[in-house]
């Protein structure tokens, strides 16, 4: 697993140790992901698909694309296809994936790069491997990330992020046995690159067997870790977890019928445990609580936003395929 690695995490700055007295959260359920084919037929675990829509907000989906190892001819793509309301993150750990869309964004990213693509009122795009790659096979291994954006950012214009490795926060555990890489978000003093327009914390942590990785997290933000492969335990009473899995965390943000965020001294620290090898992308963010209205491409808030925006894609208001690109 590639993605970004270091010969010492020692050298890295450090999330502090624990304090004594800060509570941990606990674990509402560890869910094992359900497998699919997305796009043109590759394979993913839907990483957030057996979890109610209340304990994830402001995340609508995301896909584990892989792990796989292609023969030569068989790397899948997405064809060219409309987004409205919401952004998506596609976090390349192995492989190589294209970028295109009808805004003039567009890049390779590969082996710990990320795409960002705030598609908002609307925007057309692909994501496919290079053509040297389909030819060639290889390993390819990744995550895709829907996050939702509030009603009033829906319709902003849309923008692409290229945030690449050499740019992601770089931090250790406190007694160097993990190697956290922050995508977007604060983290301990640290912020990730990722410009967000719904307030979220993403990052990719690799525990070694043995060690655990407590972190600092915001009290008015939910909490979800995902297993990408290995074993350990989360939470305060050291739930099992092992590769496929998602766990969600109790806390005041994940809660249905909550009325004011931030006033409550429920979870302050989020705890991973290794037994061998953990890779882990743990995610959370304020959720927005309003109403989701989600069909196929498009996340809106009302049936008549979704209706519109199906008629808009097929007026062709939601972009179009750049000319040169027409026949990909």
């Amino acid at each position: 697993m590639p993605a970004v690695t270091v010969e010492n995490p020692l050298t890295l700055p450090r999330v502090p140790a624990p304090v004594a007295g800060v509570p941990e959260r606990k674990v509402l359920a560890v869910e094992t992901a359900p497998s699919g084919f997305e796009g043109e037929g590759f394979p993913v675990r839907r990483a957030l698909a057996a979890i109610k829509l209340e304990y994830l907000d402001p995340f609508v989906m995301m896909d584990q694309m892989g792990e796989v190892d292609y023969a030569a001819g068989e790397p899948k793509g997405t064809p060219w296809h409309p987004h409205r309301g919401f952004e998506t993150v596609t976090y390349m750990i192995d492989g190589v994936m294209e970028h295109l869309d009808s805004n003039g964004g567009g890049g390779t990213i590969t082996n710990g790069d990320t795409q960002w693509m705030t598609a908002a009122s609307g925007i057309l795009h692909k994501e496919a491997p290079p053509e040297w790659l389909v030819q060639k096979g290889g390993l390819f291994h990744g995550i895709q990330l829907w996050v939702n954006l509030p009603g009033a950012k829906k319709m902003i214009a849309p923008k692409y992020q290229d945030i690449g490795r050499s740019s992601v926060a770089l931090l250790s555990s406190h007694d160097g046995g993990a190697l956290v890489r922050l995508i977007a978000g604060e983290l301990a003093g640290n912020t990730g690159p990722g410009s967000t327009q719904t307030p979220i914390t993403l990052l990719h942590a690799t525990i070694t067997p043995g060690a655990r990785l407590s972190l600092p997290w915001r009290k008015d933000y939910n909490a979800l870790v995902y297993a990408l492969s290995g074993r350990g335990t989360v939470g305060a009473e050291r739930r099992p977890l092992h590769g496929g899995q998602l766990a969600v965390f109790d806390g005041f943000g994940n809660r249905p019928g909550r009325t004011t965020l931030g006033r409550t001294t429920l979870g302050e620290t989020i705890t991973i445990e290794a037994k061998d090898t953990l890779d882990v992308i743990v995610l959370g963010g304020e959720p927005i609580g309003e109403p989701v209205a989600h069909h196929g491409p498009f996340v809106m808030n009302t049936r008549a936003e979704l209706v519109q925006a199906f008629e808009d894609f097929q007026a062709g208001r939601l972009g179009t395929i750049p000319a040169e690109h027409a026949q990909s």
